[in-house]
């Protein structure tokens, strides 16, 4: 998706899901509405069969958008997500840096940070 796709997309009720580090996070801003889930756990909390889910991973039907710092680990992330069965999982195109020149918001915080 495009920047300007994933924020329609999060205003219609899309999980966007901001996999960025902390440090990348404080230095390009935070998403808003995004919810932060570190690489490292992301199927886990969003796998709507997991034990660790979080209480948004209701069902395999979610509509899921993945966003890193430039659209790389997005992609894997996104296609890892389809493997687990959420067949809408996807990413957004060039990550935070092209959702920060299409002009679209950031804010400094605080970080929806689900653990």
């Amino acid at each position: 998706m495009t920047p300007e796709e994933t924020d329609a997309a999060r205003r219609r009720g899309a999980l966007v899901i901001d996999t960025r580090t902390e440090t990348q996070r404080r230095e390009q801003g935070e998403l808003p509405g995004a919810l932060v889930i570190d690489r490292t756990v992301l199927e886990w909390r969003l796998d709507p069969l997991s034990d660790a889910r979080i209480p948004e991973a209701t069902d395999h039907d979610l509509e899921i958008i993945v966003i890193c710092r430039q659209g790389y680990s997005s992609s894997l992330a996104a296609a890892s997500l389809r493997h687990v069965g959420l067949w809408r999982a996807t990413d957004m195109i060039g990550g935070v840096e092209a959702w920060q020149r299409a002009g679209l918001p950031l804010t400094s915080g605080p970080a929806d940070v689900r653990r």
